[in-house]
């Protein structure tokens, strides 16, 4: 191993959006070419891990190089390697780096090739060239640099061969100009070898300015109805119900744009059955984690069971795949849909095949539960929050499902067997999550199931 590989094989385990943590390594190898030679220099490594039961992944990662420390990057250093003159080298990791964001833009606007990785630019908008990005702090599986107030770039930070589905929709939806998502300006791509498809690397799209995350403003309504002990959800002055409303018609306006330039076609009834299987399954693995889901077994066996035989017609089509308040932004002229890369867990094929619009209803409908309980946890006792968070996720729910219903070219039934299976699904899911990583909040999802399971 060498000095370089060594030096990530020590600090990648400690990165948030590292997915291998916990996991026993077998080997790492890593391959790096220079991406920019000023100063500081950039390279870029990808890292290949292989884990002891036989399992790999490989992660992308930029380096900043530097001749001497720099106090004000004391919290990106990553390590000193020796050069050939007897002095050292220093590592930071390149995205918190503001000298090294630079050259991402240089190169998608001139479209460079730099050794393995090819530039495409849109050619639609202008790209800030020569600005440098600052890194957002919620970074997750991925990293953020905001350019000013006009694009943002997302490092994939997870490599697999093929298009990732965030640049590939967004790119389909730019002929649309659907009102409701950011445009792409542009995204870059690592060749893999022959015969093998290039990896996304990134993606530049527009930035919103001045924009509220989805999540927060519904928390903050939930919190004004609980500050006020005599009033209903619809009295509060902070009732979020009427952007529920709004964020259905925009989900439904970019479900039925994706019908217009990407493919469909009607599901058959293999995939009916494959569906309950797949949820099943799911179900059996989750209660060996979950000894609390044993309650509500039955009542989602039965659930599964009737997606295998229901006659609710489904025309696939490409959707977002992990809707939620989180994903979404408030702009002043409206809600903007983000991140259309789906479920980052999941195989990058699977995330491309076509699926059903309820999947995403459902995870919009399941975010809605989570921002009215959250609070919960810290009394669960308390009836009387219990009840106000019942009757506040019910009203921006129906909210929700009255504007996609009512901007949606699919036939829906608020009854739908198959809406409340993706639903149960998704709410399995979260239990194992919980249990996993939070376990007092491990009663959200648990108190949803039983209301799902109950019309069973």
């Amino acid at each position: 191993m060498n000095a370089v590989t060594e030096l990530l094989a020590g600090w990648m385990p400690g990165q948030r959006w590292f997915g291998g943590k916990g996991r026993e390594w077998a080997d790492v190898t890593a391959e790096g070419f220079l991406l920019d030679q000023s100063d500081p220099v950039l390279s870029v490594h990808r890292v290949r891990v292989t884990y002891k039961d036989g399992a790999t992944e490989t992660y992308l990662v930029p380096l900043s190089w530097r001749e001497s420390p720099v106090e004000e990057l004391s919290s990106a250093f990553i390590g000193a390697v020796a050069d050939p003159h007897g002095g050292e080298n220093y590592a930071y990791d390149a995205m918190r780096d503001r000298d090294a964001t630079v050259p991402w833009l240089t190169h998608l606007v001139a479209a460079s090739t730099v050794g393995p990785m090819r530039f495409h630019p849109a050619g639609v908008a202008y790209i800030p060239e020569g600005l440098p990005g600052d890194i957002l702090s919620t970074e997750q599986s991925n990293t953020s640099l905001v350019y000013g107030e006009t694009a943002i770039l997302k490092l994939f930070r997870r490599l697999e061969p093929g298009l990732n589905p965030d640049v590939e929709v967004h790119d389909a939806l730019r002929q649309t100009e659907n009102p409701h998502i950011a445009p792409l300006l542009g995204y870059v791509e690592i060749d893999n070898g022959p015969g093998e498809e290039a990896s996304t690397v990134a993606m530049l799209q527009a930035f919103v300015p001045n924009a509220s995350d989805g999540w927060r403003l519904a928390t903050s309504s939930v919190r004004d109805l609980y500050a006020e002990g005599d009033l209903h959800a619809d009295e509060v002055g902070g009732d979020f119900a009427g952007e529920s409303e709004r964020l259905g018609e925009a989900t439904a306006s970019v479900h039925r744009d994706l019908t217009r330039v990407l493919p469909t076609e009607p599901a058959e009834r293999d995939w009916y059955r494959s569906l309950a299987e797949q949820m099943t399954s799911r179900l059996e693995a989750a209660l060996a984690v979950v000894p609390d889901l044993a309650e509500h077994a039955d009542g989602l066996r039965r659930l599964y069971a009737a997606v295998a035989d229901t006659d609710e017609p489904v025309v696939r089509q490409r959707v977002h795949g992990d809707l939620h308040l989180g994903q979404v932004l408030r702009t002043a002229s409206g809600w903007i849909v983000l991140d259309f890369e789906g479920e980052p867990a999941r195989p990058l094929a699977a995330r491309r095949e076509l699926d059903t619009p309820l999947r995403d209803v459902a995870g919009m409908l399941r975010s809605f539960d989570y921002a009215a309980r959250h609070m919960l946890v810290e009394q669960p006792g308390d009836p009387q929050r219990s009840y106000r968070a019942q009757e506040w996720a019910e009203r921006n729910r129906q909210a929700f499902w009255a504007g996609y219903s009512a901007a949606s070219d699919l036939q829906l039934s608020a009854g739908s067997a198959l809406l409340r299976a993706f639903e149960a699904d998704k709410a399995v899911y979260e239990c194992v999550y919980e249990a996993r990583n939070r376990p007092h909040w491990l009663m959200i999802p648990l108190s949803s199931l039983s209301r799902l399971t109950s019309l069973v």
